[in-house]
């Protein structure tokens, strides 16, 4: 027997089937004239049709959550690109750029997927998504140590292609193998021998980038000011970043890692309080990266101090060096690993000892969870006292973690007008404020950011000031976000990335766009924007 529904119970229904079909038809429709237009710019053109997806394409979904690092970002209500390209050569980048602008679209450009607020393929307007994963070609040159990277290559990928050619070169960047070269590079880069070596950009002699105008520019063709700003700047709000040119760092055969462990009961106030005066000024060749969570050991409240060291030499040498500078901490010839830097690289990356280095090339290695992160800069030393007081409130929160990263090194000698990473001399350490969590759901967000927003607000005392800096690359769209892209938009958070080198990058963005067509949340404004 069929039963009938009431008239009136049938008009919603047919008008959300309407409402959805009207949808389809207007994504497809987009997509047929974006198609024809990408088409027209290709030379060649026979593969444009299967490097476009739109979203009833079979494909789409998985092309989409492949490069989502933030689950935050992975929900039925995330907003979702109209349509996906995936350029397999440079022209179709080109081709891309030029069709976006004359369809109308944003663009968003996506390499590894990492940036913590996902505004890489995420936007509450109509947009595309370019995604560069397939552009991950790497080209390593022995004979004057350098190396061209694409930007849809990854960290453990570039790692393992030098690692092919020398097993005493490298490269200072992140420690995490899955993030992509363009936004890493673009961001500033840095890693475990940021006081060795500096940051990544201090080491890039090149770059190809396509601008506004779809061209193909390399550092000659773009000029030294956007060439700078392409070196920390972030390169979504200039072009789109093809690849880098980076010169290789030389290692010693033999490298040392450690990790200790602390408890409040263990003496751990006195170890961080003196960290914060040896971690930046001890020999270059270490690093020593230092956790901080609130943890229950023994159904006891209290706060569990990581710290995690490379050396770039013998263990030896190592714990003389810490004997001399940190006898605090304890450290024996037993808590120390003697290894290859590649095998450090795994190390460093959670990997057991004995893993393969083939695990670089593994792009699906990374564990996508719920994520917030802030970040901030320490100039002076926190008091015991200061620390004692932290302790209590990171106890009180109960979940979210400090990650202390020292400065200091060469870090002190390169000047904040060299690249658009202003946080050099005077900066102790960076801080990373980190959470996880596994709940769904809007509440759990709300309930998860609100802690994070919590400790960072307790730490305004301890860190810099007017302005208030962070790290572009530890995107934090709390800082403020441009919704009209105007200049006042975009200094709120502009200054606490690049401080005074800033207003440069706004000169180069109204240069090289002045109709602000490579935007996103918290990119670089034109003096007066046009979008």
């Amino acid at each position: 027997m069929t039963i009938s529904l009431p008239p009136v119970l049938h008009l919603p229904l047919l008008a959300f089937v309407f409402i959805i079909c009207s949808s389809w038809a207007a994504s497809d429709s987009v997509y047929e004239s974006f198609l024809q237009c990408l088409t027209s710019q290709s030379n060649p053109s026979h593969h444009v049709p299967d490097i476009v997806y739109s979203q009833s394409n079979s494909s789409y979904k998985s092309i989409l959550q492949a490069y989502i690092r933030n689950a935050r970002f992975n929900t039925s209500s995330t907003p979702k690109p109209v349509i996906i390209i995936t350029p397999l050569r440079e022209s179709h980048v080109s081709a891309a750029v030029i069709c976006s602008k004359k369809i109308g679209f944003q663009l968003k450009i996506r390499s590894g997927g990492h940036d913590f607020e996902g505004i890489s393929y995420v936007s509450d307007k109509p947009f595309f998504v370019l995604d560069m994963f397939n552009l991950r070609s790497i080209s390593v040159n022995m004979a004057d140590q350098s190396a061209w990277v694409e930007a849809g290559a990854t960290l453990g990928e570039l790692y393992y292609r030098i690692w092919e050619n020398s097993e005493v070169h490298g490269f200072p960047a992140g420690v995490c193998p899955t993030v992509g070269i363009g936004g890493h590079i673009s961001g500033a880069g840095y890693g475990n021998m940021v006081r060795k070596y500096g940051l990544s950009v201090d080491h890039v002699v090149d770059a190809k980038i396509v601008d506004v105008n779809g061209k193909i520019l390399d550092r000659k063709g773009m000029g030294e000011d956007l060439f700078w700003a392409i070196r920390g700047g972030g390169g979504a709000s200039f072009g789109v970043i093809l690849a880098y040119n980076i010169k290789l760092v030389p290692f010693p055969e033999t490298v040392t890692v450690f990790e200790i462990e602390r408890t409040l009961e263990q003496n751990a106030t006195d170890i961080v309080y003196k960290w914060q005066s040896v971690a930046p000024t001890t020999d270059n060749n270490l690093f020593t990266r230092m956790l901080v969570q609130p943890v229950i050991l023994n159904r006891q409240k209290t706060i569990r101090i990581s710290i995690y060291a490379l050396y770039l030499g013998g263990s030896n040498n190592l714990v003389s060096l810490l004997a001399k500078d940190f006898p605090e901490l304890g450290l024996k010839k037993e808590n120390c690993l003697e290894m290859s830097w590649i095998d450090s690289a795994l190390w460093w990356a959670s990997f057991d000892n004995g893993t393969s280095p083939n695990v670089l090339l593994d792009r699906n290695s990374y564990h996508v969870k719920f994520m917030k992160r802030k970040s901030d800069y320490v100039q002076t030393p926190i008091s015991k006292d200061g620390l004692a007081w932290l302790w209590k409130r990171m106890i009180e929160l109960g979940e979210p973690g400090l990650v202390f990263n020292p400065y200091g090194g060469i870090m002190n000698e390169i000047k904040a007008t060299e690249t658009p990473f202003p946080h050099r001399a005077g900066n102790l350490f960076k801080i990373q404020y980190s959470i996880n969590w596994m709940e769904t759901g809007i509440e759990a967000e709300k309930k998860y950011k609100n802690l994070l927003k919590r400790l960072h607000s307790y730490m305004t005392g301890f860190v810099s000031k007017n302005p208030r800096s962070a790290y572009l690359n530890y995107r934090d769209l709390d800082i403020g976000i441009s919704k009209n892209w105007t200049y006042q938009e975009g200094k709120v958070y502009g200054e606490s990335y690049f401080d005074g080198n800033f207003e440069r990058l706004v000169d180069v963005k109204t240069a090289v766009d002045p109709d602000n067509f490579f935007r996103n949340e918290q990119s670089i404004p034109p003096r007066t924007s046009k979008a």
